[in-house]
């Protein structure tokens, strides 16, 4: 990420630091990053994993990472606290056997940590599955009043002459089918994501049709879904269906939809499905030349986000700051 909206995002934590959950604690580019972040004063790692096997890898790597908070879940001093307010968020649906079970789990027992409020965010997923992140957090933070899902959005960045374009995208990674419901959630979401980097949302539903030029059940779908996101927040430009050139070439938007205020600027886009949406910002990253930085997940009552698999220290001290900036 450009350095000046990277700056943007530490001057916001500056002012008021968080604590930061990583649920792998001994792996070498969290234990990496933590160093670099424990080298500034605006975010404190938390690692969950035993002492000793963490302060052993990270000596082994080579990094520094006195200062960080390390919670062990054998030896944790709130854990009976913490099972109990488990088996209340779980009532019904696991015993207190299956709660301490899953709390020996470093990403259920991480999400706990921030329902605790022992930190305020969380990221996790360098070597596990998206699912193994938004599962208890879905379970135990729970979705945002008004959100009944949790969906994603990639903030997209190139640096072009003049200054950087800083698009947002979603969802491209986690709901596969949205209805109509779930894409209003979806694109109020992306819109409030996308001011946190400084985004102005301009916000498309994307079609292959644009205002009525073409017809079909996802055509209505995308439609519907921009006019109640538009009801639901009137604070917020938004539009559809539209075209991704009518959405994105002013001059497109001359002759297919005149005089619509989003069309031709838009800067948030809304896909109708999955494939669209992965497809999309693949296209932009590969052939486009833009960063992506993301899954950002929304929806949350609290910034929990997910790592790649394939990660490197750079990408999870980006993803770290970033998931801090949205508490």
């Amino acid at each position: 990420m450009p350095m000046h909206m990277f700056q943007q995002l530490i001057d916001t934590l500056k002012k008021n630091p968080k604590k930061i959950v990583f649920t792998e604690g001994t792996d070498p580019r969290i234990l990496e990053a933590s160093a670099r972040l424990l080298s500034g004063t605006w975010l404190t790692p938390v690692l969950v994993g035993n002492p000793d096997a963490i302060h052993e890898a990270a000596e082994k790597a080579g990094f520094n990472v006195r200062g960080a908070i390390i919670m062990d879940p054998d030896n944790y001093p709130r854990m009976e606290e913490m099972v109990q307010t488990m088996c209340e968020l779980r009532k019904g649906k696991m015993t207190e056997e299956q709660v301490r079970a899953y709390l020996k789990r470093a990403n259920y027992f991480g999400t706990m940590l921030v329902k605790l409020g022992e930190a305020d965010a969380l990221l996790g997923g360098a070597t596990y599955s998206t699912a193994d992140t938004v599962r208890p957090a879905l379970q135990l933070i729970k979705t945002k009043p008004g959100h009944s899902i949790v969906a994603s959005c990639f903030i997209m960045v190139r640096e072009d002459v003049g200054g950087n374009t800083v698009l947002a995208m979603g969802d491209c990674a986690i709901n596969i089918k949205p209805t109509v419901e779930q894409l209003v959630e979806i694109g109020i979401g992306c819109a409030d994501c996308a001011k946190v980097f400084g985004i102005d949302p301009q916000v498309a539903y994307l079609s292959y049709s644009t205002k009525g030029s073409g017809s079909g059940e996802d055509v209505d779908k995308m439609r519907e879904a921009a006019a109640k996101a538009k009801a639901a927040r009137p604070d917020l430009a938004i539009e559809g269906e539209l075209q991704f050139d009518a959405a994105v070439s002013p001059k497109v938007a001359e002759t297919k939809c005149k005089g619509l205020p989003v069309a031709g600027k838009a800067n948030t886009f809304i896909f109708p499905d999955i494939n669209a949406g992965n497809i999309g910002y693949k296209i932009a990253q590969r052939l486009g030349g833009f960063d992506a930085y993301g899954p950002v997940l929304i929806g949350l009552n609290a910034p929990i986000n997910d790592l790649s698999r394939g990660c490197n220290a750079q990408e999870v001290y980006s993803m770290a700051n970033i998931t801090a900036a949205l508490s």
